[in-house]
């Protein structure tokens, strides 16, 4: 694709609106509509979500994980700790997720601060996933150089032998909630006058306000 043919790249939004009146006062209960509506859809993979984290040194990063727990205490996922967003979040426990529903025309960005979930929440979970998932949180090093992937492969099987069918959650691996401060929600729409609603969590309640596009 040529430059010109790149900026050239259009699309009209005009599948729905967000009004409001029409949205809920509770950004949770916004977003879990939203959801809902992504799953009857059919969109695909509607739980992927961009985290973005930030290191040390300032420098951010991004990468997609799965919503796999959301209700009034926030949004969980679960990964390796050892790896680079898990060090970075021990470095600086404040992140931002992105749900991007394409066929919706629709984004919901989400900032807080981030925290383990607790052990027992962790061992349920991990004890819920297929076998290989369990072996592969095992066999993975995660964002680790590795010299190929025969490498995994003879992790796995050296876990396999050592655990049979039955691998416990590894110490190093386990959930992260991001605890909400801040939501916007965003309907794409006609000539580029796009709705944006941003809640934020006040002392009492949330504040919800519009932005413009």
């Amino acid at each position: 694709m040529t430059p010109q043919e790149l900026a050239s790249l259009r699309k009209s939004y005009e599948r729905a609106e967000l009004d409001e009146g029409a949205a809920h006062a509770d950004p949770f209960r916004q977003f879990s509509l939203w959801l809902d509506q992504a799953v009857s859809a059919l969109v695909p993979e509607p739980s992927a979500m961009t985290l973005a984290t930030v290191g040390p040194e300032g420098r951010p990063s991004t990468r997609i994980v799965l919503l796999k727990g959301c209700d009034e205490r926030g949004f969980v996922w679960y990964t390796n700790y050892r790896s680079r967003k898990g060090r970075e979040l021990a470095a600086n426990p404040c992140a931002a997720l992105q749900f991007h529903w394409v066929e919706l025309e629709r984004v919901v960005r989400i900032e807080g601060r981030v925290e383990r979930v607790a052990d027992d929440e962790s061992d349920a979970y991990f004890a819920s996933r297929p076998l290989d998932s369990r072996i592969g949180a095992w066999a993975s090093p995660q964002s680790e150089v590795i010299t190929s992937r025969a490498v995994l492969i003879a992790n796995a099987a050296k876990t396999s032998a050592r655990y049979m069918l039955d691998p416990p959650r590894p110490p190093h691996w386990g959930g992260y909630r991001l605890v909400p401060d801040a939501f916007e929600f965003w309907q794409g729409r006609k000539s580029r006058l796009h709705d944006r609603l941003r809640y934020r969590r006040t002392d009492a309640a949330w504040a919800r306000e519009r932005l413009a596009p």
